[in-house]
């Protein structure tokens, strides 16, 4: 594929070459495949300074003349179907837009938020107050299981099964709060599942436990993938705790690259203030799993605390991360650039969630929440994840909150676009458009200064994964 009048970060208006998924050749006005290159040479001969990857050439060995020039959408050329030309010999007019890096979402959930798809929203923005809670658990026939996801206090207080009861007698119902850590459930439900013994029905970090107590769900894991092509979104870390047996080969219809904290580096770590291991416990945790680098989940001050020291004893990898990183405290800033952690956090947080963590967060830990400006100018390398569907799942709009907060912790438009250009297992590593890259690419319609005007998504024409449009 040749993608010609795009502006490439450093290096101004050029085309680029994508041949064997990679970034084969960046260069103004570049010879089409069976073109002379106005030096007499037809295209595919090396040429200093152009073409660096180990094995490009081979790739020309049975070139044809002539290109397909193609807009995108359904455009013969251009989605590989049966009888189209193969992505090599398109040639797209990128019209002047900004050529990136794909978006890689560094921190999501997409089995949750496949299943979104057959679930009711019940959270702040969806419902209010009790009746209108009550009205969405009544959704479908009677005696049909109800998914309920994002609920929070505000909507209709602490939950439990005899209220839920008392809204859905008829059905069996499970809410889900939107911290994703507690399950609250119905007594038909767990009548229904075996499991009414006594108790409140409600269930902290039990999923893995539940998940052979439901009915299955459909996943929509197609419109999650195609939704965030249309993003430009090209990979994503799958941050699940304990991946089900089988999750890597149910999230491969996905277009997207990925990588499956657990089943590929790195190892994530849960940690909760109730049952929280020592320093030492940890430590020794930390050390069964190197050389892996481990990506440790810290909500707290204590979870953060605990983990520095934990890494302290057991010395860091290259690799090792925060997840969220929702409360770290000044003092500890030093702390984490010493062991030279990165991390992953979610900036939009404070913005989503400003009414409830005015009223649910100790206001010694407020102006500590995810920290983004102080991180960055310590030299700490910082990255985002949505945390969708705990979060909203749109990394522009992730960008926006970041670039937007009153808090001392904005950043500059480019900072936060960065926030989504990491490597997919160094996220604090930036990627660019470079020769011997991969061809995982963020095409948008216009000009990256227009871009960081608005930050939006609807300035993505088209993402790529290794040469191919996934939009």
């Amino acid at each position: 594929m040749l993608i010609r009048n795009v502006e490439v970060e450093g290096r101004g208006r050029v085309d680029v070459r994508i041949a064997d998924g990679r970034v084969v050749e960046i260069g103004e006005r570049l010879a089409a495949r069976g073109e002379s290159d106005g030096r007499g040479r037809p295209h595919g001969e090396r040429q200093p300074g152009r073409y660096t990857t180990p094995g490009a050439r081979g790739t020309e060995r049975d070139s044809t003349p002539g290109a397909t020039h193609t807009g995108l959408g359904g455009t013969p050329g251009v989605s590989g179907g049966p009888g189209e030309q193969p992505p090599e010999h398109v040639e797209l007019d990128g019209r002047g837009g900004a050529l990136l890096p794909g978006l890689h979402d560094h921190h999501i959930h997409l089995a949750a938020l496949a299943a979104e798809a057959s679930s009711v929203r019940v959270g702040p923005q969806d419902v209010r107050g009790r009746e209108e809670f009550a009205a969405a658990l009544r959704t479908g026939a009677p005696g049909e299981w109800v998914r309920a996801v994002g609920y929070h206090e505000s909507v209709a207080g602490e939950l439990d099964r005899w209220l839920l009861d008392g809204w859905a007698p008829d059905r069996p119902v499970r809410v889900q709060h939107r911290t994703g850590a507690l399950w609250v459930w119905n007594s038909a439900a767990l009548r229904a599942a075996g499991l009414d013994v006594g108790g409140d029905g409600r269930f902290w970090r039990e999923d893995e436990r539940l998940r052979g107590y439901v009915p299955p769900v459909r996943l929509d894991l197609e419109g999650v993938g195609r939704r965030a092509a249309a993003l430009g979104v090209t990979g994503f870390t799958n941050a699940d705790p304990h991946p089900g047996p089988g999750l890597t080969q149910l999230l491969s219809v996905l277009p997207q690259r990925l990588v499956v904290m657990g089943v590929d580096p790195p190892v994530k770590l849960m940690l909760d203030d109730t049952t929280l291991p020592t320093p030492g416990d940890l430590a020794a945790t930390v050390t069964r799993v190197r050389p892996r680098p481990v990506a440790v989940h810290c909500v707290t001050r204590v979870q953060l605390l605990v983990t520095l020291l934990a890494l302290d004893e057991a010395g860091p990898v290259a690799g090792d991360r925060i997840e969220h990183g929702s409360v770290i405290p000044v003092e500890t800033i030093e702390w984490i650039g010493r062991l030279g952690l990165t991390v992953v956090t979610q900036p939009h947080f404070p913005v989503e969630r400003a009414a409830a963590y005015a009223t649910d967060t100790d206001s010694d830990d407020r102006p500590h929440l995810y920290r983004c400006r102080t991180l960055a100018e310590a030299g700490i390398p910082v990255a985002a994840g949505t945390d969708a569907p705990y979060g909203t799942a749109d990394p522009w709009a992730v960008m926006r909150a970041a670039v937007g907060r009153d808090d001392g912790e904005s950043i500059a438009p480019r900072a936060a676009l960065g926030l989504f250009l990491g490597e997919p297992t160094r996220p604090g590593r930036a990627r660019q458009v470079t020769v011997g890259t991969a061809a995982d690419l963020c095409l948008l319609h216009v000009p990256l200064r227009e871009v960081l005007d608005t930050l939006s998504g609807q300035t993505v024409r088209a993402a790529f994964v290794a040469g191919r449009p996934v939009r």
